[in-house]
């Protein structure tokens, strides 16, 4: 699907260089209970001759990759599997598998897992098929030089396993850059997936933590599209197409999909963490990540996002419950969620009446609420959310303090991409009173 739309926003005028336009750009999704035998016949009709299988340890055993394995072989298609994708990838797991990609000359691609593993094969299909560019070449500014992609990549099909990252739609790679201790990726339309099979079967496997984080992702995704700058007013207005990022601010049709998204995590979030033989929740559950991922990869997200990337990058011995690793590790959708109360009340000081309408989906009753008062009533909605769930009492519990903080923040000043979408500019020192503020939670 890719459509371009030049709508006013309502809410604000042009003002001087800001964009005027906004592109809608997501993979073709497939959704469907056991729709992964298809993918044999996908791959015969793209007249694909040798196919790299990307997945990671943990999944190269379990039933999502055994139904993609039994469809290659049902329909002949040569492959070899890579199987050492790190979940939370760094800048080295992301060149190693680019190694193996390089070395393989394939011609298509297919990933079976969650965002790190759909975000490492995007990565290998991009340096595969542009093999004389630097790393840095496409990772986003200011870390990297952020140049657009030109180069025709091959297919590649996306196998969610986790209800979380949506990285099956969109075209963004998120990785750890280990020499400055923090996240960044690539972001282009140009890496998206040709197709995502969204196979609600594969979410049965999942631990309760992992749907639990998975979940969060969703949410913030859907909370952050949706109240993120207007597309209307980010500015400068792109001198040619190639240039307008992915992350284009808030628009009309982002708006319906977050919107849309944030209903499904109030209504099955709980019941998929709670009963994991809850089939329509976890059904559900994957679905709406697909729409956050329309959602947010179209709009793009903020604060929590930005703020996230320092706390996972700079994680001491943090080990979460259901995650079979060897490293320390804070799991993407904990690291974006446990800022959540702090940068609403923050940021809803600009657009509130979307923080209302929020808080309100999410379970608030807003029939006597003041408009002034949107922020704290989307925090305390989420600060509820979060304790019904056992929620890591903040930063603090994940192993973080106040001498911390200006760590943190010199972590989050890079992530411009992310942060400038937010609705309401913030200096240093707003950033380090949101992470003070998300020390504690309850």
């Amino acid at each position: 699907c890719y459509c371009f739309i030049s709508i006013p926003a309502p809410e604000r005028p042009t003002l001087g260089n800001t964009d005027y336009a906004f592109e809608m750009a997501i993979s073709n999704i497939r959704y469907g209970e056991g729709v992964t035998k298809e993918i044999g016949m996908d791959l015969q009709n793209l007249g694909a001759r040798k196919v790299c299988l990307m997945t990671d340890k943990n999944l190269s055993q379990l039933p999502p990759v055994n139904a993609v394995l039994n469809s290659l072989a049902k329909y002949g298609i040569n492959f070899q599997m890579y199987d050492n994708v790190r979940v939370e990838p760094t800048d080295q797991s992301f060149l190693d598998a680019i190694t193996f990609a390089k070395k393989g000359e394939f011609d298509a691609y297919v990933a079976v897992g969650g965002g790190s593993v759909i975000d490492t094969c995007k990565a290998a299909n991009l340096y595969a098929s542009s093999p004389t560019s630097d790393f840095l070449d496409y990772v986003n500014a200011p870390i990297g030089k952020g140049k657009p992609v030109t180069v025709p990549l091959k297919p590649l099909i996306a196998v969610p396993t986790t209800a979380g990252t949506g990285s099956e739609t969109t075209g963004v790679a998120i990785f750890d850059f280990k020499e400055l201790k923090v996240k960044t990726g690539i972001a282009s339309r140009a890496i998206k997936p040709t197709l995502g099979i969204i196979d609600p079967l594969h979410t049965l496997s999942m631990p309760e933590r992992i749907v639990a984080n998975s979940g969060f992702d969703v949410l913030c995704h859907a909370l952050e599209s949706y109240t993120a700058l207007p597309y209307n007013m980010r500015s400068p207005c792109p001198s040619n197409p190639i240039d307008r990022p992915a992350y284009q601010g808030s628009n009309p049709i982002s708006d319906v999909w977050a919107l849309h998204a944030l209903r499904i995590v109030a209504k099955y979030l709980k019941r998929a963490i709670r009963n994991p033989e809850d089939r329509e929740a976890r059904a559900n559950m994957h679905l709406a990540s697909a729409f956050a991922g329309i959602g947010f990869g179209n709009a793009g997200v903020h604060l929590c996002h930005g703020m996230s990337y320092p706390i996972s990058g700079l994680v001491k011995t943090y080990k979460p419950k259901d995650y079979n690793v060897d490293h320390s590790l804070v799991p993407h959708g904990l690291s974006v969620v446990l800022t959540s109360p702090a940068v609403f009340a923050f940021t809803a000081q600009i657009r509130p009446e979307r923080h209302l309408e929020a808080a309100e989906i999410l379970g608030a009753d807003i029939r006597t609420a003041r408009i002034k008062d949107a922020g704290f009533i989307l925090a305390d909605t989420l600060r509820k959310f979060l304790f019904d769930l056992n929620v890591d009492d903040g930063l603090a519990a994940i192993g973080y303090s106040k001498a911390d903080i200006p760590a943190l923040v010199k972590g989050t000043l890079p992530q411009e991409r992310v942060t400038k979408l937010s609705p309401r500019p913030q200096t240093e020192e707003d950033l380090s009173a949101l992470f003070e503020a998300s020390m504690k939670l309850y």
